[in-house]
């Protein structure tokens, strides 16, 4: 059994120390102890693996690339290992009738059951003809599916908000899984593409506390959309002192500089980005010199560009609090003003204590 085990563990390319640092990854992103680790891999371990129908529609495949290029430990494997996924279409060995079969009867089985998990926008135009599969509407198919799944998961940000394809004028009607299905249970995880821990910690939270996670007013699982990356941003100290980059290549920008000038979005967009890098490579857009574009917020083509110029209607944000969301605090002129006045008073403070102390000398 021990070596069956093991060529098991050989073969899908997954071992006990990567699978057990994957967990840790997770709880870490889910604010959790170390002590919980034992539970989620428990719970990861499990034999009773949960059904996963995993559909496509609008979209660029982006969002299973992404997870399938997960490394350290391999989180892409990870998944497949944790799941029982019987349909995707990109990864699956059926097509055609035999994936159609794989479908239906994996819904049957299992119906009440399953985990759905959606990528893509859903196009509603003109009867929802602009995405077909086997003959059904997007539309079509997940007014079939969506409601007999336990749980709908829309991954990223055309399956969470529309993404590129609902930007004005929309011509094909796409729509959110949400907009089309306002009474399911669902879990939005946007991002062009999201990070796949988030994605993992959203699956081992449903696996370990038979829950889904809190959630923000979006819809968006607070452990990852809970903070605005501004406030936790390895830039946010050049802020702070009113250093920004000023066009892209200047001396700023050479030096690691704020780069809310050139259009950063990072003050009206949460998400884990600074905390949770992509694939262990310790980088992010911002940490190599490109401000954030929102990609996680709805209808972020219309409303966040363009891209490398700031809006003047926007405001900087107080506190990374989420109930704070709502409510903007100063012009980024004037906090910058303010913490450079602070720094210069507490800086003049210091010089005439010092002078003091010299003079009592």
């Amino acid at each position: 059994m021990k070596d069956q085990a093991a060529s098991v563990e050989v073969s899908s390319g997954l071992s006990r120390r990567g699978f057990l640092k994957g967990c840790t990854v997770v709880a870490t992103a889910l604010g959790l102890s170390e002590a919980m680790v034992p539970k989620l891999l428990e719970a990861a371990e499990s034999a009773k693996r949960p059904t996963v129908i995993w559909l496509h529609f609008q979209e660029c495949t982006g969002c299973t690339e992404s997870l399938l290029r997960g490394s350290h430990p391999d989180l892409g494997r990870l998944i497949l290992d944790v799941i029982s996924l019987d349909y995707h279409e990109t990864v699956m060995a059926p097509s055609g009738h035999q994936a159609e079969k794989s479908l239906h009867d994996s819904v049957a089985k299992n119906e009440g059951k399953f985990v759905l998990v959606v990528e893509g926008a859903i196009p509603t135009a003109d009867n929802g003809i602009y995405c077909k599969i086997a003959g059904q509407t997007a539309m079509d198919i997940l007014a079939e599916i969506g409601p007999k799944a336990a749980a709908i998961i829309a991954l990223g940000t055309c399956a969470s908000f529309g993404g590129i394809q609902a930007a004005a004028p929309n011509p094909t009607g796409a729509k959110g899984v949400q907009e089309l299905l306002p009474n399911a249970s669902i879990v939005n995880i946007p991002g062009c593409p999201p990070n796949p821990v988030t994605f993992l910690g959203t699956i081992l939270h449903y696996l370990t506390f038979k829950r889904l996670p809190n959630l923000d007013n979006l819809g968006r699982p607070l452990f990852a959309y809970g903070r605005r990356i501004h406030d936790h941003c390895e830039r946010r100290a050049h802020f702070d002192e009113g250093r920004f980059v000023e066009q892209f290549g200047d001396f700023g920008h050479r030096n690691g500089y704020c780069l809310y000038k050139v259009g950063c979005k990072g003050p009206e967009t949460f998400s884990n980005c600074p905390a949770a890098r992509f694939n262990d490579v310790d980088v992010w857009p911002v940490s190599v010199g490109h401000g954030c574009v929102g990609c996680t917020e709805p209808n972020f083509w219309d409303t966040m560009t363009p891209f490398y110029e700031r809006l003047p209607e926007v405001s900087i944000p107080g506190t990374g609090i989420i109930a704070d969301a709502d409510s903007v605090g100063r012009k980024v002129l004037g906090v910058a003003a303010a913490g450079a006045a602070i720094h210069a008073v507490v800086g003049i403070g210091k010089s005439i204590v010092k002078g003091k102390d010299k003079d009592k000398t």
